[in-house]
């Protein structure tokens, strides 16, 4: 506030400034146009060997003499003096117009005084018109302006910086209202919401968009805390598992068939080992995509028969591509989208899973299916089942490996796929 008030004076400042240079450099100019045509008309007049004695001259404030090449007043007007002339003669340049200026009581007035000079007569016969105008009316305008400048401007940097002042507070008073919003959400652990002022301008719509930030902060804090205490549960599972069996087998001493113990614990070791790496694959798709991930041509025939020939055949098998089906795109991420829909297919499916891939005429896409004999997905969990760590039958699920991940990866790895 301080800075622009400061501004606002330096502004003021220069303009006064400005304004009474351009005033002064009028009024001069004025009296020198009125000037010059007094001394025009008086050299119009000497041409035509017309010269009145004495000159007629308006008003008071002027003075008028014709001077010839000796510095001799050949005539002047009833208050100008006919001895000397009112510049000395090595001063008058006898070529073109002249101006100068000189003190008044060399011509009886008040102030300093603008004498022009306009040559006049004939060659045979130069002479000289000066003309002499008071400058006293000048500097007496100038004089009032600059003290009106004085007078008025504190007054009005004043008043300008009492409404500056008020106006500011008020447009700056929703922005400290945000602030002690956003204060008190920090202080209480990013909950709450910012105050929305009821006037419809730029300070609303930022408190609307910062509204809008906090909740998709709130959801995306939500959604990291269900995401960690879920990732702590899966984890929890096999390490209690694993860590029941071996203290089963140490209490049996000699009598443990250690056999069946490392084939059970190698069992949940390769289930930890497959939440884990989804989990660390879900936070880089989390993160920003990075730049130039490998792509390149993929044959969708070749992909299916290297997924399908994981499982035995049946239950999983491939229709025959009749041509070549050829697309662009990271050859890891189409294997583990692919892989994680047969897995989820081949956890559910009563007798058989069927994979093909069709092109589509007309679009430069072709479709890849993965179709099983199961009991389906209800209707209203088909959007649920994208969600990290969901599953429609737990105890299932679990016994047979998975921990909700697979198809929330393949969610992610297709939005990927088209960023």
């Amino acid at each position: 506030m301080v800075i622009g008030v400061l501004g606002l004076i330096a502004g003021f400042a220069a303009g006064g400034a400005i304004l009474l240079g351009v005033l002064n450099w009028t009024l001069h100019r004025t009296v020198d146009a009125e000037a010059l045509r007094t001394a025009d008309a008086v050299a119009r007049l000497a041409a035509e060997d017309a010269l009145p004695d004495p000159l007629p001259v308006a008003g008071g404030q002027a003075r008028v003499q014709v001077v010839d090449a000796q510095g001799r007043v050949r005539a002047a007007s009833i208050d100008a003096d006919r001895l000397v002339p009112m510049l000395p003669l090595d001063r008058i340049d006898r070529s073109g117009q002249q101006r100068a200026v000189v003190p008044g009581q060399r011509l009886g007035l008040e102030g300093p005084v603008r004498v022009v000079t306009v040559p006049a007569g004939t060659p045979a016969d130069p002479l000289t018109v000066l003309v002499g105008r008071s400058l006293t009316d000048v500097r007496h305008s100038a004089e009032i302006v600059r003290t009106i400048l004085l007078v008025s401007f504190p007054l009005l940097v004043a008043l300008l910086a009492v409404v500056a002042w008020r106006v500011v507070g008020a447009a700056l008073r929703p922005v400290e209202a945000l602030r002690s919003g956003a204060a008190e959400i920090t202080g209480s652990a990013g909950t709450g919401r910012l105050p929305v002022p009821a006037s419809h301008d730029e300070i609303h719509r930022l408190a609307v968009t910062l509204n809008d930030m906090l909740d998709r902060l709130a959801r995306a804090r939500d959604r990291q805390r269900a995401f960690v205490s879920d990732a702590a549960h899966e984890l929890r599972s096999p390490l209690t598992n694993m860590r029941t069996e071996l203290e089963v087998a140490q209490r049996l001493g000699d009598r443990t068939d250690w056999p069946a113990v490392a084939a059970d614990l190698l069992t949940d070791t390769e289930r930890l080992s497959r939440l884990v790496d989804d989990l660390l694959l879900l936070a880089r798709l989390d993160e920003t995509t990075p730049p130039g991930r490998a792509t390149g041509p993929v044959e969708l025939g070749g992909l299916l028969a290297t997924v399908a020939g994981r499982y035995p055949s049946p239950p999983v098998e491939v229709t025959p591509v009749p041509e070549p089906l050829w697309t662009v795109g990271d050859p890891d991420d189409l294997h583990r989208i692919l892989a994680n829909l047969v897995d989820n297919a081949v956890r559910y499916a009563r007798h058989r899973v069927v994979l093909a891939a069709l092109p589509q005429p007309g679009t430069p896409y072709h479709l890849v299916t993965v179709t099983d004999d199961g009991p389906g997905i209800p209707a209203a969990d088909r959007e649920r089942v994208f969600d990290r760590f969901t599953r429609l039958d737990d105890a299932r699920a679990r016994d047979a490996g998975g921990a909700g991940l697979g198809l929330a990866i393949v969610r992610d790895l297709v939005r990927r796929a088209q960023a």
